[in-house]
This record gives structure tokens, C-alpha cells and sequence, in this order.
């Protein structure tokens, strides 16, 4: 019988929009859709671009760790890449040396395009960053990674 009674929030809001993970997802949202516009523009989604981000820093990752570091499952990243080569934005061998892992990188039109399109997501983030005090923004960073870290355990 204790699984029917009313539990306490974890904090005092009364409001639902007022918590912490209202609030998170809100902001996500926002980004997200300013994110879209601008990134429909240059003919990418947020998936792709965060993936030609990714292959710009490290070249030669798999699908299994693109898929993790941009948020979609193994089959939508594969559907990433398969759509990035198809556009000639990326190269990755048509067959594994070793595994199942095929190695991308970014072709010459890749870094291209990602250079065309950065400037366009960083002024997204400078929209962003503008609401937050210069002073504070460092720990906003720390509090953003240690709630990941607390939900991710």
C-alpha cells in the first residue's frame, strides 16, 4: 500500500515546469530547434553535423562510438554515415580489417562543409551563453557534466 502515497519532490518547486529536469529539457528543445534551422540551411541534421564535428577531431572513429558520442542508437548512426558518404562527406572502407568496425573520416567536402556550417552552430551557442553570467559559466560546465555523471551510474 506505501507505492499509492503521494512522494515529495525532490526540491521545493510546486510547479513541474519549475524542476530541474523540466528545465533541462526545455533548454535541450531549444537548442535542438535552433539547432534544426539553422543546421536545414546547410542540408544537415544535428546528428550529422555533430558527426562530421567528431570525425574533424577524431579521425577514423566507428560507428558504435559516433552513435555514442551524438545520441542516437548503432542504427541511426549507421543511417548517419550511410547518408554522409552517399553526399561524399566521409569515406569509410567497404570492409573491416578486423571486427566489424569501419573506420570514417572526413573527405575534402566534409571539411568544407563543416567549416561552411560552424560558424552558423557556434552564433547558436553564443545565443545560449549569453544568458549565463561570464562568471558563472564555468560552473554551470561542472554541474551540467556532474548530472550527467549521476544519472549515467
Amino acid at each position: 500500500m506505501m507505492e499509492n502515497m503521494p512522494t515529495e519532490p525532490p526540491h521545493p518547486a510546486k510547479d513541474v515546469t519549475h524542476h530541474v529536469g523540466y528545465l533541462l529539457k526545455r533548454a535541450q528543445a531549444a537548442l535542438r530547434g535552433a539547432m534544426d534551422q539553422v543546421l536545414r540551411e546547410h542540408g544537415l541534421t544535428v546528428p550529422q553535423y555533430a558527426t562530421l564535428e567528431l570525425l574533424a577531431l577524431h579521425p577514423g572513429m566507428s560507428n558504435a562510438d559516433l552513435a555514442r558520442a551524438t545520441f542516437v542508437t548503432r542504427q541511426s548512426g549507421n543511417v548517419v554515415l550511410r547518408g554522409l558518404q552517399e553526399a561524399g562527406l566521409i569515406t569509410r572502407p567497404a570492409t573491416a580489417d578486423h571486427g566489424r568496425a569501419r573506420p570514417a573520416r572526413l573527405t575534402e567536402a566534409g571539411q568544407t562543409r563543416l567549416a561552411a556550417v560552424q560558424s552558423a552552430v557556434y552564433a547558436v551557442e553564443q545565443r545560449m551563453i549569453t544568458a549565463i553570467p561570464t562568471r558563472r559559466m564555468a560552473a554551470l560546465l561542472t554541474d551540467l557534466d556532474h548530472i550527467a555523471t549521476a544519472l549515467e551510474e
